[in-house]
């Protein structure tokens, strides 16, 4: 019985040795899952602290999801990518510079850079297959892009979202027509920042404004079918009315007629 309680405290140390353990060993554990590397990709340690990730040239088709959480520079260029899905890179709060260049990238997904704002610095999709810019996709993004080497399609549409974007203003030099809308309005080949006189909505503008006669037009002919349809019910009524008003003398002529033979009889 005298010894009874320290046995207790020696299985109460063992205990808390073995929780202490698997709570280090935990610690470990999410520790390397977060800074490891991502698979089949490259990593080193970024100057300054993080790492620099390399996937260049793997023939990937999908963005990797496994960055480390202190990933500060990823290197994705000369890939089979074809679009940015939406949160992308949301786990990456220290991402300092995306290289996304020489891929087939036609599409950006609404917010596929979001969560990088206050820290992204560079953005490269150069070399790529974008025709049409999606000022959702770049949404709070303050970097410096280059969108250089890519078949833009300047419309209505870009002139209308590119001053929605906050990235860098030279960024926007990139951006060199390949293809237009309307044609005659001759842009290609032209860096779209540089023509800042061309109105690609002028064809927009001109249909709606003949849109906008059209409606008024026939507006217009409603309201004079109307009053013709309203003067003619009317002229109507009004030669019932007259022809009962002309008939109701001879009426009273006939009974004042038929009254004199009565009392003759």
């Amino acid at each position: 019985m005298m010894f009874l309680p320290a046995d207790l405290l020696l299985r109460h140390s063992v205990v808390m040795c073995l929780l202490l353990h698997s709570l280090v060993l935990m610690t470990f554990c999410f520790h390397h899952a977060a800074t490891s590397c991502s698979k089949s990709c490259y990593c080193t340690e970024s100057d300054g602290g993080g790492k620099t990730v390399r996937c260049s040239n793997l023939q990937l088709t999908e963005i990797p999801q496994d960055f480390p959480n202190d990933t500060r520079h990823v290197f994705l260029d000369f890939n089979l990518f074809t679009t940015v899905p939406a949160n992308a890179f949301a786990g990456l709060p220290h991402l300092v510079e995306l290289d996304l260049s020489h891929n087939e990238l036609s599409q950006l997904e609404p917010g596929a850079f979001r969560g990088l704002g206050s820290s992204l610095q560079f953005l490269d999709l150069s070399s790529n297959k974008l025709v049409n810019f999606n000022s959702e996709a770049f949404e709070g993004l303050r970097a410096r892009a280059n969108l250089t080497n890519n078949p833009w399609h300047c419309d209505c549409n870009m002139q209308i979202a590119l001053p929605r974007v906050d990235l860098e203003p030279a960024s926007l030099a990139g951006i060199v027509c390949q293809t237009s809308d309307p044609e005659e309005i001759r842009v290609k080949g032209l860096a779209f920042l540089l023509a800042p006189d061309i109105d690609l909505c002028v064809v927009m503008k001109r249909t709606t404004d003949v849109v906008m006669l059209v409606v008024m037009f026939g507006w217009f002919t409603m309201v004079i079918s109307y009053l013709v349809y309203y003067v003619r019910a009317n002229q109507e009524d009004a030669r019932r009315h007259l022809e009962y008003l002309k008939s109701l003398p001879s009426k009273q002529g006939k009974s004042e007629e038929s009254s004199t033979i009565s009392t003759v009889v």
